[in-house]
């Protein structure tokens, strides 16, 4: 049975919700890793910045102390580890995928729900460690 032009048009959508559209913990997962690498090159950019500054001098080493004391900067650095520590996640699990581990549905859920969590646990012992 072949699908004539027409059917098919006429299967197509015409107006796809976004916002009801929901994407699974795989999708998110494979998103949130690429967001994160482009976040960690601006990261990247800051804390080469610090390390500039910090090595300049003793005065500007201790304007950097200064600076890092600050909750501004403790919560950029502690964003920046969060982000590190997702992405780092992210790619383990995507060389764990290019070895044929974890392509099925179920596990390939199963650890993406996985690297969410461990994620959260990460980021708050970042947070602890910074404050």
């Amino acid at each position: 049975m072949e699908l004539s032009e027409q059917n098919v048009k006429k299967q197509r959508p015409v107006h796809l919700d976004l916002q009801t559209i929901r994407f699974p913990a795989t999708a998110i997962a494979s998103i949130l890793h690429r967001v994160s690498g482009v976040i960690m090159l601006f990261a990247v950019g800051i804390l080469l910045w610090l390390l500039n500054a910090s090595l300049q001098s003793a005065e500007s080493f201790n304007q950097v102390q200064t600076l890092l004391d600050g909750f501004v900067v403790k919560f950029i650095l502690w964003g920046i580890l969060t982000v590190l520590g997702y992405h780092l996640l992210g790619g383990l699990r995507h060389l764990v995928m290019d070895t044929g581990r974890w392509e099925e549905l179920a596990s390939g859920k199963a650890s993406a729900n996985a690297i969410f969590v461990l994620a959260i646990v990460l980021s708050v012992l970042a947070g602890v460690w910074i404050w």
